[in-house]
């Protein structure tokens, strides 16, 4: 597996410098924040954030990333901001890029009482005036699982079995708040702390959905990942509503866990270190097992 795939270091930063020289930005110094579904790199020259999508098959997502941040923005939501000078987004050969720029720095850490607040102020909009996508959140591991570098036959097997059992379960789901916009993919890391309070981030998942959906990944992030139980309490407390007291978590609870387990399968042979993980993930889920601690993908 070393050596090859879409989404090495080499081939992201042959991306980066393509881009940058298309746009006459300054490449050099470029660091690296995150890569998992997207590589995220900051151009500390340039005070300016590259958001490299990461699969092939969810490049179809990034005009709606850009919709959905001009509309926070003209509703002054604290969100980070679109380098707006340049048409968004940009394509590069076969890769989908977005340039943000750089939140300001500084600012208190952020709890559950930062997130509440922020998804309070989102789900308070009106809906948009563009078209967004109704939640369906099995549609992009269905993407993923189809666009995995490198997954075994009873891999994808049992993957393909999940989505099929959890999608029927979804049909008869009942929700105890109104159904509205939701970001999609609500935690911690997706917010920003700034000196004027934090920014929210990452709009792939913005949709049309159930509002529980966005309190949910908090609570399966401190079960799975070992995040403090006290940013759960935080937000629920912050918001009004306690998710996990409400009889449809487990079910959004198995989804978010599969969404999570899933999130590599498109840079597998790109990078290998992510296996181990994926394969323990892997096994809680076949077994059943809901204690098992994740570690997060390096």
């Amino acid at each position: 597996m070393a050596g090859g795939g879409r989404f090495t270091p080499a081939v992201l930063a042959d991306v980066l410098e393509r881009l940058c020289a298309g746009l006459g930005l300054d490449h050099r110094g470029a660091r690296l924040l995150k890569f998992t579904a997207n590589a995220v790199y900051e151009l500390p020259a340039e005070q300016v954030v590259v958001r490299i999508t990461g699969s092939m098959a969810l490049r179809h997502r990034a005009p709606k990333v850009v919709a959905v941040a001009r509309w926070l923005a003209r509703h002054d939501v604290p969100a980070v901001r679109l380098v707006e000078d340049v048409p968004q987004p940009l394509v590069v050969g076969e890769h989908v890029a977005t340039l943000w720029r750089t939140a300001p720095s500084g600012g208190p850490p952020v709890d559950g009482r930062d997130l509440g607040r922020l998804l309070r102020l989102v789900h308070s909009l009106p809906e948009p005036d563009f078209a967004v996508p109704k939640w369906s959140p099995l549609e992009d591991v269905r993407r993923r699982i189809a666009d995995a570098e490198e997954l075994a036959a009873d891999d994808l097997e049992f993957l393909e079995e999940r989505c099929a059992a959890l999608a029927e379960r979804l049909r008869s789901l009942e929700t105890a708040l109104p159904v509205g916009l939701v970001h999609g993919d609500a935690h911690l890391r997706n917010l920003i702390p700034s000196p004027d309070g934090p920014l929210i981030c990452d709009f792939d998942s913005t949709g049309l959905g159930p509002r529980e959906w966005d309190l949910s990944m908090v609570p399966v992030g401190a079960a799975r990942l070992g995040h403090p139980w006290r940013w759960h309490e935080q937000l629920a407390a912050e918001y009004g509503f306690d998710v996990t007291g409400w009889p449809g978590y487990a079910l959004l609870r198995d989804v978010r866990e599969l969404k999570l387990t899933t999130s590599v399968l498109p840079i597998l042979r790109s990078h290998p270190e992510v296996a181990p993980e994926l394969r323990r993930r892997l096994r809680s889920l076949r077994e059943g097992d809901s204690g098992t601690r994740w570690e997060p993908y390096r």
